[in-house]
């Protein structure tokens, strides 16, 4: 049976909804809730420090990249939890202008979709009764979505709570609890979002923090009792079919960005995955069917990378006769070139000709449609498949011909189509679902 669930989401990005997450998904388990968590949207990072804090898998949930059939079959797996809790991206209305493959790819859609009510999260510094206006519109904005309760996040003092709970009263909308503003909780980040969970030493000590503030101002138990039973969205998708039989996977700092429901995916079809370090100089084992190199930071170890003579001669051997495919920052690993933030060039596996420039930079975020000009492992060519790109570096050559053709959520088109040459493919956008 599927738990209830809740959603945790916000009024927009930096409120502190993360904070409350990573704090409600500890304390639960402090009391020996088990709890299974979801992010809602296509982040790749926060995941890793749902796993941190409950101790759980965490997956993706995205409306628009994802047709309800497979969220449904994610979803299933938090059968044999206690309670299910996911974390909303940005603001809670906040997604696309133009429907995907099930909505726009709001936490609000999500909350449509399962029943799972909200708990909206309200930063009140520089404001104190508006609150409650703030919370009335949100929660009044869609009749299929459930704002069962606000948590105030960045009260000053006991004056600026009692004013804040007044607002919340006067709009007749429930609080449940007020959060202090406490130095030393933000969570440390950099260009692509909060610095990975593999990276933070003193991590269990700042989400044990973050579980004792929680504790201290929120009734726990009332926030359980929010939880409403799950509609399981049904339909047709399926998970997207492993790349080969024996997958040899990227795996560390500079290679961690991949859609977790991707791995649960191909391990259920029957692949097996072998893991790998680019940056320990290991090479993809030579009994591999396939190599796939995830996006990640290559940026930041990238003379590291170009000096790993083990790793790039396995990769280069492998892709003589096998198939390999690389994600944004594995992408650039396959590509000649790739210029670090100082302006030195370094030389990549130059099985692509790329050439890319983390020096230049400039932001490419958002969802993708792409129509496969040619098959990459596990897909044939023709195939549609919606995705998301999210990186800072400037292409400063793609020569080789066009792996798709590749259009945003608005229909525009993408200049990054991704490459092919021989064996060897890449794109700028991380894969989430094909396109039945």
């Amino acid at each position: 049976m599927i738990p209830d669930g809740l959603i945790v989401s916000a009024t927009g990005s930096g409120t502190g909804k993360t904070t409350l997450t990573l704090g409600l998904l500890r304390a639960f388990r402090r009391a020996g809730v088990v709890v299974r968590p979801f992010k809602a949207g296509p982040d790749y990072i926060d995941p890793g420090f749902h796993h941190a804090a409950s101790g759980m898998a965490s997956a993706n949930l995205d409306s628009w990249a994802m047709p309800t059939g497979l969220m449904g079959q994610i979803i299933a797996t938090a059968q044999g939890a206690d309670l299910v809790i996911a974390e909303g991206a940005m603001g809670l209305f906040d997604g696309v202008a133009a429907i995907g493959a099930t909505a726009r790819g709001t936490a609000a859609d999500l909350s449509a979709l399962t029943g799972w009510p909200v708990v909206l999260v309200i930063d009140a510094s520089g404001q104190a009764q508006s609150v409650g206006a703030v919370a009335l519109g949100f929660a009044r904005l869609r009749a299929d979505v459930r704002v069962a309760g606000v948590v105030v996040n960045r009260v000053a003092s006991p004056r600026h709570e009692a004013m804040v709970r007044e607002g919340l009263a006067a709009a007749a909308v429930p609080c449940l609890g007020c959060l202090p503003r406490v130095r030393g909780l933000e969570m440390p980040s950099r260009h692509l979002g909060l610095v990975q969970a593999s990276e933070r030493p003193e991590l269990e000590t700042q989400i044990d923090a973050m579980a004792d503030l929680v504790t201290a101002h929120l009734d726990l138990a009332q926030i359980r009792e929010l939880a409403a039973p799950t509609q399981c969205p049904a339909g047709a998708g399926r998970p997207v079919p492993p790349p080969g039989q024996r997958i040899a996977l990227a795996q560390d700092q500079a290679f961690s960005f991949l859609y977790p429901h991707l791995v649960t995916g191909w391990r259920a079809a029957g692949a097996e995955i072998m893991p790998f370090s680019p940056l320990a100089d290991e090479a993809p084992d030579p009994s591999a069917d396939c190599v796939w190199l995830p996006g990640g930071y290559p940026e930041l170890h990238a003379g590291r990378l170009a000096a790993n003579g083990r790793f790039l001669a396995g990769l280069t051997a492998l892709a003589g006769t096998r198939p390999v495919h690389g994600e944004c920052g594995g992408y650039m690993v396959l590509g000649q070139g790739l210029v670090d933030k100082d302006g030195h060039r370094h030389q990549m596996a130059g099985l692509l000709g790329l050439e890319t420039s983390y020096a230049a930079r400039k932001m490419h975020l958002g969802y993708r449609l792409a129509t496969l000009a040619a098959p990459i492992p596990g897909l044939a060519a023709g195939q549609k498949l919606r995705g998301h790109e999210f990186h800072f570096s400037t292409i400063l050559a793609q020569p080789d011909l066009p792996l798709a053709e590749v259009v945003d959520a608005a229909g525009a088109s993408v200049v990054e189509t991704g490459s092919r040459r021989g064996y060897v493919s890449g794109t700028f956008f991380h894969l989430i679902s094909e396109v039945a």
